[in-house]
C-alpha cells in the first residue's frame, strides 16, 4: 500500500520489507529467463548512456523506485501493462541521470537542504505530497497528517528512514530538472526582426488559383525504372530509409474463449451473490469481498454521470435498491446498488481561455491584459466562445474548446474558484479573472451541484474455466507440437481452418502484435531464441494461446533494395520523380492554368481566395510548402509560379492579388509568441540532443 495512504490510514508509517519480495514481483519470470543472471548468464548490460555501461541490477534498482512512486500515487501494485511503462519511465530517468548530472554540475544548480525543508514540510509543499495528504472529507491538504508523518519518522526503524531518504532525493532530482528546463526556457528570447517576420507570415494574405497534376495522370508503363537507378536512389537518400532492427513473423491464435457451461456458472452465481447483496447489511464489504470490478464501491461525485451499463438498463434507480445482473460488453455480469445519497460539496463546470502572464514583467503583463480584453470583447460579440478558446487559449485545454470538465472550488486557484462559484447563472463571467498563471476568460456551462451518490458494483468476469483452458491449450500444444517449420505451419493451419496473421516489422521494443496486446514474449523470443522457419512453443497470452513463426528478420543499418517494403517506397518515390519531369516538359510554355488542364484533365483546378504566409497546406490539395513558398516569391498579380514537385503531384499556382501585411507600432505581442512557443518546445528538444549525443544504446529487449 501507498506511503501516504497507510499515512491517512494510521497516522504513522508502515512500509514492507521490499529488497528480494519486491525485486521478484518487478521483473517476474525474467529472473529465471534465458538471460537471467541467477542462470549464470553472462549478458548483464541492459544499455549503454554517454559511454557508460547499465547494468541489470542497476536497472532493477531504478525500476524498484520507480514503482514505489506509483504505489505512494495509487494506493496499490501495478498491472502488467502499468509496469511495461514503469520500466520504460525508469529507463528515461537513467538517461536524465547519467546525461544532465555533468550538466548541473557545471552550471552549479543544486537543491539546498533549506529548499528540500520548504518542499516536504514548509510553506512550499510539493505537489506529489500535497495530492496524497489531503482530506477525503473536505478535499483540502491536510498539515497534521504531514507533521504526524515527520514526527513518527524519528522513531521508525532504519528501513523505514531510508525509504523517506530515497524518496527526498526524487523530490531534489525532479526539482533539479524542473529548475534546469525552466533555465532554458527562459533564456530564449526573439529580437524584433524575427517578430516583424512573424507580423508578415500571419497577416500578408494571397489570393491564388491553382492547379494540381497528380502523378497517376501519368501511366507507369510510361516510366522505365532499371534495377541500378532503384539502388541508386535508395544508396542517395539513406536518410529515409535507413532501418531499425525487426522481425516479421507470422502466428495462429487460439482464443480463451468461455463456453456456454462456463456462462451458465457465471450467469448463477451472481444472481446468488445478487440475492445475498439484496440482504447484506455491509454492501461496501460485500462488494469488495466478492466483486471483480476495479473499484467496486465507489463515490459519483456531483456532475458524473453512474455505470454506464447501469444507466444503459435503470431510468430511475432508486437508493437501497439491487438491479441486476446485467452482461456488460466487456464480457462480464454486472448487479447495482445505490447505497447512499447525499448533499456534499459543490462542483461546478467551466471553460476559460487562458492568457499567461508567467515571467513577464508589469509592462508584459498589462499588455496581455489589453488582449485578453480584446478576446472577451470579441467573444461576448460573437458567442463564439470555443473558437475563441481553439485560437487564443495557451494551456492544453484550448483544444477542447476550453472545458475544464467538474471541479469542486478547493481544485483551482482563489480567484480563479472564488469567481466561479459565486456565479448564479450560465454564460461567460463579463469580466478578466486574474490568476498567478496570467487572465483568464471564463464562460460557466453547468451550476453548482451538491448531489453525491454512493454505488455498490457486484462483477463477475464471463471467462474461460480450467476445464475450457485446458481444451484450448491441447488444440494449441498439438498445432505446434506438429509445425517442425514454415510449410507444415501453413499446411497444419489450413488443414484445421485456423487463421494465419503475419506482424511485420516489429520492433525490439514492442509489446503488441497487430491488436494483441501482452505478446512481449513472443517478441522477446523473436528476438533472442528464434530463426527464420522456427515454430516456437505455445505462448499464453491473456485472453488466448499463441503459436508463432518467425518468417523473417531485418538488422539495423542502411536500407537496401533487398528489403521488399524499401524497395516499394523507393520505387514510387523514383517514379514520381520521372513523372514530375514528363509532366514539366509536357506543360513547358503554357500560359494559363486552363491550357494545363486541356493537357491533364485528370488535373484539378482551385482557388485559395485568403492563403496566409505561414500556410503549408493548400485548401482542397494538401501539404504543399514548396508551392506556397513559391506563391509569396511572386511579385505582379497574374504571375504564374514554375510546375512545383510535390508528394501530392505537381502544382503551378497563379498570384490574383496579395495584401500585404501593414506595419504596426509594436511588436512586443509577436515576439512573446515566439518566445512562449520556443521555451514550450525548449526543454524537449534539448532532451533529444542530449540524448542523440550521449549516444543511446538500448538492449533491454534481451531481458524484459
Amino acid at each position: 500500500m501507498a506511503l501516504i495512504k497507510e499515512i491517512r490510514q494510521r497516522t504513522g508509517l508502515a512500509i514492507g520489507v521490499i529488497a528480494v519480495g519486491l525485486i521478484f514481483f518487478l521483473v517476474g519470470g525474467d529472473l529465471l529467463g534465458p538471460n537471467s543472471m541467477l542462470l549464470g548468464s553472462s549478458r548483464t548490460t541492459v544499455g549503454e548512456i554517454a559511454g557508460e555501461d547499465i547494468s541489470y541490477e542497476e536497472y532493477v534498482q531504478k525500476i524498484e523506485q520507480t514503482k514505489l512512486s506509483f504505489q505512494q500515487n495509487t494506493g496499490r501494485n501495478p498491472s502488467e501493462n502499468e509496469l511495461s511503462s514503469i520500466r520504460d519511465q525508469a529507463w528515461q530517468a537513467l538517461i536524465v541521470e547519467k546525461i544532465f548530472a555533468q550538466q548541473y554540475e557545471e552550471l552549479g544548480l543544486e537543491v539546498s537542504d533549506e529548499e528540500l525543508v520548504d518542499m516536504v514540510q514548509g510553506k512550499n509543499i510539493i505537489g506529489e505530497l500535497r495530492r496524497q495528504l489531503t482530506n477525503p472529507e473536505t478535499g483540502e491538504f491536510d498539515r497534521s497528517q504531514l507533521i504526524t508523518f515527520l514526527q513518527s519518522l524519528e522513531s521508525a526503524d532504519p528501513q523505514q528512514q531510508m525509504f523517506w531518504a530515497q524518496q527526498e532525493q526524487l523530490f531534489a532530482d525532479s526539482r533539479l530538472r524542473i529548475k534546469y528546463d525552466n533555465m532554458l526556457a527562459t533564456s530564449e528570447y526573439a529580437n524584433s526582426v524575427e517578430a516583424k517576420m512573424q507580423h508578415k507570415m500571419a497577416n500578408t494574405i494571397a489570393d491564388v488559383s491553382h492547379i494540381q497534376i497528380p502523378y497517376y495522370a501519368v501511366s507507369d508503363s510510361v516510366v522505365s525504372l532499371s534495377e541500378g537507378e532503384i539502388k541508386s536512389y535508395i544508396n542517395e537518400n539513406q536518410d529515409k530509409y535507413k532501418v531499425e532492427e525487426s522481425r516479421n513473423i507470422k502466428y495462429v491464435r487460439f482464443p480463451l474463449q468461455p463456453s456456454a457451461e462456463d456462462s451458465a456458472t457465471t450467469l448463477e452465481t451472481i444472481k446468488n451473490l445478487t440475492v445475498e447483496l439484496k440482504e447484506t447489511p455491509s454492501d461496501s464489504a460485500f462488494v469488495i469481498r466478492n466483486s471483480e470490478a476495479a473499484n467496486p464501491f465507489i463515490t459519483v461525485f456531483p456532475g458524473d454521470p453512474l455505470p454506464v451499463n447501469f444507466t444503459n438498463n435503470v431510468d430511475n434507480p432508486e437508493v437501497g435498491v439491487v438491479y441486476g445482473p446485467f452482461l456488460s460488453n466487456n464480457s462480464s455480469y454486472l448487479s447495482y446498488k445505490i447505497t447512499d445519497s447525499y448533499e456534499g460539496p459543490a462542483r461546478m463546470r467551466a471553460s476559460h481561455i487562458l492568457l499567461s502572464t508567467e515571467g513577464m514583467d508589469e509592462d508584459a503583463k498589462a499588455e496581455v491584459k489589453a488582449r485578453a480584453q480584446e478576446v472577451l470583447d470579441e467573444v461576448n460579440e460573437t458567442g463564439n466562445f470555443e473558437v475563441a478558446a481553439a485560437q487564443y487559449g495557451q494551456d492544453g485545454t484550448a483544444q477542447r474548446g476550453g472545458d475544464l470538465g467538474w471541479f469542486f472550488k478547493d481544485n483551482f486557484v482563489t480567484e480563479f474558484a472564488d469567481a466561479v462559484f459565486a456565479t448564479k447563472s450560465l454564460g461567460v463571467i463579463n469580466k478578466l479573472v486574474e490568476t498567478e498563471y496570467g487572465y483568464h476568460i471564463i464562460k460557466v456551462t453547468e451550476l453548482a451541484q451538491t448531489k453525491h451518490q454512493k454505488v455498490a458494483v457486484l462483477e463477475l468476469e464471463l471467462i474461460a474455466s480450467d476445464i475450457t483452458r485446458n481444451d484450448i491449450f491441447r488444440n494449441a500444444d498439438f498445432f505446434a507440437a506438429n509445425s517442425d517449420d514454415a510449410a507444415s505451419f501453413e499446411e497444419n493451419a489450413s488443414t484445421e481452418n485456423y487463421q494465419v496473421l503475419a506482424a511485420n516489422n516489429v520492433g525490439a521494443n514492442a509489446r503488441t502484435l497487430n491488436n494483441m496486446t501482452s505478446a512481449r514474449e513472443i517478441v522477446r523470443w523473436a528476438f533472442n531464441d528464434a530463426s527464420i522457419g522456427k515454430v516456437s512453443t505455445v505462448f499464453e497470452l491473456d485472453d488466448a494461446y499463441v503459436v508463432a513463426l518467425l518468417t523473417g528478420m531485418t538488422e539495423e543499418g542502411e536500407g537496401t533494395i533487398q528489403n521488399p517494403e524499401i524497395r516499394a517506397q523507393a520505387t514510387i518515390a523514383l517514379r514520381n520523380e520521372k513523372k514530375a519531369e514528363i509532366i514539366k516538359e509536357k506543360i513547358k510554355g503554357l500560359e494559363t492554368l486552363e491550357a494545363i488542364k486541356e493537357v491533364y484533365p485528370d488535373a484539378s483546378i482551385g482557388t485559395t481566395p485568403d492563403l496566409k504566409m505561414n500556410a503549408s497546406v493548400l485548401p482542397g490539395i494538401g501539404f504543399a510548402p514548396k508551392a506556397i513558398g513559391a506563391v509569396f516569391g511572386l511579385q505582379n498579380s497574374g504571375d504564374m509560379t514554375a510546375p512545383i514537385s510535390e508528394d501530392i503531384g505537381v502544382i503551378v499556382a497563379k498570384l490574383n492579388s496579395l495584401i500585404p501585411a501593414t506595419e504596426i507600432a509594436d511588436y512586443t505581442r509577436y515576439q512573446n509568441e515566439i518566445t512562449a512557443s520556443a521555451s514550450q518546445r525548449t526543454a524537449y528538444m534539448i532532451m533529444m540532443a542530449m540524448e542523440e549525443l550521449a549516444g543511446v544504446k538500448d538492449y533491454r529487449y534481451k531481458f524484459f
